[in-house]
Protein backbone atom coordinates (compact mmCIF):
# COMPACT_ATOMS: atom_id res chain seq x y z
CA UNK A 1 0.00 0.00 0.00
CA UNK A 2 1.58 3.31 -0.66
CA UNK A 3 1.72 6.01 1.43
CA UNK A 4 -0.91 7.87 0.12
CA UNK A 5 -3.30 5.18 0.64
CA UNK A 6 -2.35 4.83 3.64
CA UNK A 7 -3.40 8.67 4.66
CA UNK A 8 -6.10 7.71 3.28
CA UNK A 9 -7.04 4.59 5.30
CA UNK A 10 -6.17 6.61 8.20
CA UNK A 11 -8.70 9.37 7.23
CA UNK A 12 -11.05 6.65 6.72
CA UNK A 13 -10.53 5.48 9.92
CA UNK A 14 -7.86 6.56 12.36
CA UNK A 15 -5.76 4.03 14.40
CA UNK A 16 -3.30 4.14 16.72
CA UNK A 17 -0.74 7.20 17.24
CA UNK A 18 -0.76 7.76 13.17
CA UNK A 19 -4.51 7.91 13.43
CA UNK A 20 -4.27 10.02 16.59
CA UNK A 21 -1.88 12.76 15.36
CA UNK A 22 -3.73 13.23 12.01
CA UNK A 23 -7.03 13.51 14.30
CA UNK A 24 -5.10 16.51 16.26
CA UNK A 25 -4.42 18.08 12.80
CA UNK A 26 -7.78 17.65 11.25
CA UNK A 27 -8.81 19.26 14.61
CA UNK A 28 -7.16 22.56 13.98
CA UNK A 29 -7.49 22.34 10.26
CA UNK A 30 -10.93 22.05 9.65
CA UNK A 31 -11.80 24.56 12.57
CA UNK A 32 -12.70 27.69 10.28
CA UNK A 33 -14.46 25.79 7.44
CA UNK A 34 -16.50 24.49 10.68
CA UNK A 35 -17.60 27.81 12.05
CA UNK A 36 -18.20 29.05 8.52
CA UNK A 37 -20.14 26.28 7.90
CA UNK A 38 -22.23 26.52 11.51
CA UNK A 39 -23.08 30.33 10.73
CA UNK A 40 -24.90 28.88 8.03
CA UNK A 41 -27.32 27.79 10.25
CA UNK A 42 -29.04 27.85 13.84
CA UNK A 43 -29.82 25.71 16.16
CA UNK A 44 -33.00 25.87 18.64
CA UNK A 45 -32.64 26.15 21.99
CA UNK A 46 -32.17 22.56 23.96
CA UNK A 47 -31.79 20.76 20.53
CA UNK A 48 -30.41 17.40 20.58
CA UNK A 49 -27.57 17.25 17.67
CA UNK A 50 -25.73 14.34 16.23
CA UNK A 51 -22.03 14.52 14.51
CA UNK A 52 -21.74 11.52 12.23
CA UNK A 53 -17.82 11.11 11.97
CA UNK A 54 -17.16 13.27 14.95
CA UNK A 55 -13.37 12.57 14.36
CA UNK A 56 -11.47 14.41 16.70
CA UNK A 57 -14.19 15.93 18.65
CA UNK A 58 -13.63 19.66 17.77
CA UNK A 59 -16.90 20.00 16.14
CA UNK A 60 -19.02 18.53 18.74
CA UNK A 61 -16.83 20.76 21.33
CA UNK A 62 -18.21 23.90 18.95
CA UNK A 63 -21.36 22.57 18.70
CA UNK A 64 -21.88 21.96 22.21
CA UNK A 65 -20.45 25.54 23.20
CA UNK A 66 -23.06 26.99 20.26
CA UNK A 67 -25.90 24.69 22.17
CA UNK A 68 -25.42 25.48 25.72
CA UNK A 69 -28.83 23.83 26.77
CA UNK A 70 -28.77 21.21 24.28
CA UNK A 71 -27.39 18.13 24.22
CA UNK A 72 -24.75 16.88 21.90
CA UNK A 73 -24.30 13.42 20.74
CA UNK A 74 -20.94 11.88 18.43
CA UNK A 75 -20.29 9.09 16.66
CA UNK A 76 -17.58 7.41 14.72
CA UNK A 77 -16.38 4.04 13.65
CA UNK A 78 -13.33 4.32 14.76
CA UNK A 79 -12.06 3.18 18.34
CA UNK A 80 -9.42 5.71 18.28
CA UNK A 81 -11.20 8.42 16.97
CA UNK A 82 -13.90 8.20 19.96
CA UNK A 83 -11.44 8.05 22.47
CA UNK A 84 -10.06 10.86 21.12
CA UNK A 85 -12.87 12.93 21.05
CA UNK A 86 -14.23 12.07 24.45
CA UNK A 87 -10.98 13.55 25.34
CA UNK A 88 -11.53 16.77 23.46
CA UNK A 89 -14.76 17.24 25.18
CA UNK A 90 -14.07 16.17 28.76
CA UNK A 91 -15.59 18.62 30.59
CA UNK A 92 -19.11 17.78 28.61
CA UNK A 93 -18.70 14.24 28.53
CA UNK A 94 -18.12 14.11 32.46
CA UNK A 95 -21.34 16.38 32.90
CA UNK A 96 -23.71 14.26 30.23
CA UNK A 97 -23.90 16.90 28.32
CA UNK A 98 -21.97 15.17 25.22
CA UNK A 99 -21.91 11.67 24.23
CA UNK A 100 -19.71 9.93 22.43
CA UNK A 101 -20.10 6.30 21.06
CA UNK A 102 -18.62 4.06 18.75
CA UNK A 103 -21.10 3.30 15.65
CA UNK A 104 -21.27 3.57 11.95
CA UNK A 105 -23.36 5.71 10.08
CA UNK A 106 -25.22 3.01 8.55
CA UNK A 107 -26.61 1.57 11.80
CA UNK A 108 -27.03 4.59 13.74
CA UNK A 109 -28.05 3.57 17.61
CA UNK A 110 -30.79 6.03 17.87
CA UNK A 111 -34.69 6.30 17.77
CA UNK A 112 -36.65 7.41 14.91
CA UNK A 113 -36.91 11.21 14.97
CA UNK A 114 -34.90 11.54 18.00
CA UNK A 115 -32.33 14.27 16.64
CA UNK A 116 -33.02 18.31 15.77
CA UNK A 117 -30.09 18.83 13.70
CA UNK A 118 -27.27 16.25 12.16
CA UNK A 119 -23.57 17.21 11.06
CA UNK A 120 -21.30 15.23 8.68
CA UNK A 121 -17.97 17.11 8.11
CA UNK A 122 -15.71 16.15 5.30
CA UNK A 123 -16.89 12.45 6.08
CA UNK A 124 -19.99 11.32 3.97
CA UNK A 125 -17.54 10.57 0.76
CA UNK A 126 -16.21 7.70 3.38
CA UNK A 127 -19.91 6.14 4.26
CA UNK A 128 -19.95 2.68 2.90
CA UNK A 129 -23.58 3.14 1.36
CA UNK A 130 -24.00 7.28 0.42
CA UNK A 131 -28.63 6.25 -0.24
CA UNK A 132 -29.07 3.92 2.21
CA UNK A 133 -27.05 5.71 4.62
CA UNK A 134 -28.83 8.72 3.98
CA UNK A 135 -31.84 7.42 4.89
CA UNK A 136 -30.75 6.31 8.04
CA UNK A 137 -30.45 10.05 8.86
CA UNK A 138 -33.12 10.30 7.94
CA UNK A 139 -34.90 7.94 10.20
CA UNK A 140 -33.57 9.37 13.66
CA UNK A 141 -33.89 13.36 12.04
CA UNK A 142 -37.14 14.82 13.79
CA UNK A 143 -39.64 16.39 11.11
CA UNK A 144 -38.20 19.47 10.33
CA UNK A 145 -34.88 19.14 11.61
CA UNK A 146 -31.43 20.12 9.72
CA UNK A 147 -28.83 17.41 7.80
CA UNK A 148 -25.86 19.21 7.20
CA UNK A 149 -22.70 17.93 4.45
CA UNK A 150 -19.71 20.12 4.69
CA UNK A 151 -16.72 19.06 2.96
CA UNK A 152 -13.66 20.65 0.40
CA UNK A 153 -15.05 20.16 -2.68
CA UNK A 154 -12.01 18.87 -3.88
CA UNK A 155 -12.26 15.80 -1.60
CA UNK A 156 -15.62 15.57 -3.01
CA UNK A 157 -14.56 14.98 -6.37
CA UNK A 158 -11.50 12.81 -5.38
CA UNK A 159 -13.53 10.12 -3.11
CA UNK A 160 -16.56 10.05 -4.76
CA UNK A 161 -17.59 8.16 -7.62
CA UNK A 162 -21.23 9.17 -7.66
CA UNK A 163 -23.11 11.93 -6.31
CA UNK A 164 -20.21 14.56 -7.29
CA UNK A 165 -22.79 17.60 -8.73
CA UNK A 166 -24.88 19.29 -6.86
CA UNK A 167 -28.17 17.94 -9.01
CA UNK A 168 -26.53 14.39 -8.18
CA UNK A 169 -27.06 15.51 -4.06
CA UNK A 170 -29.81 17.64 -4.24
CA UNK A 171 -32.21 14.47 -6.33
CA UNK A 172 -30.60 11.83 -3.75
CA UNK A 173 -31.46 14.49 -0.84
CA UNK A 174 -35.25 15.00 -2.23
CA UNK A 175 -35.50 11.75 -3.21
CA UNK A 176 -34.79 10.39 0.81
CA UNK A 177 -37.87 12.95 1.58
CA UNK A 178 -36.08 15.84 2.35
CA UNK A 179 -38.35 19.32 1.36
CA UNK A 180 -35.55 22.01 0.99
CA UNK A 181 -32.31 21.46 -0.20
CA UNK A 182 -29.20 24.73 0.36
CA UNK A 183 -26.32 24.66 -0.98
CA UNK A 184 -23.48 27.85 0.32
CA UNK A 185 -20.09 27.39 -1.14
CA UNK A 186 -16.97 29.42 0.52
CA UNK A 187 -13.05 29.48 -0.51
CA UNK A 188 -13.32 25.81 -2.04
CA UNK A 189 -15.86 24.51 0.66
CA UNK A 190 -19.57 23.58 0.12
CA UNK A 191 -22.32 23.29 2.95
CA UNK A 192 -25.41 21.56 2.27
CA UNK A 193 -28.33 22.38 4.77
CA UNK A 194 -31.26 19.74 3.91
CA UNK A 195 -34.63 20.67 5.97
CA UNK A 196 -36.95 17.33 6.59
Amino acid sequence: MSVLNKLIEQAKNPKGFVGSSMLCIMNVAHTSMTKWALSNIEIIEHANVLDIGCGGGKTVHTLSKMNPHGKIYGIDYSEQAVENSIKTNKKDVDSGKVLIKQASVSSIPFSNHFFDMITAFQTHYFWPDLENDIKEIFRVLKPNGYFIIVAELYKIKYHMTKFKTKEDVEKLLKETGYNNVIFHEHRGSICIVARK
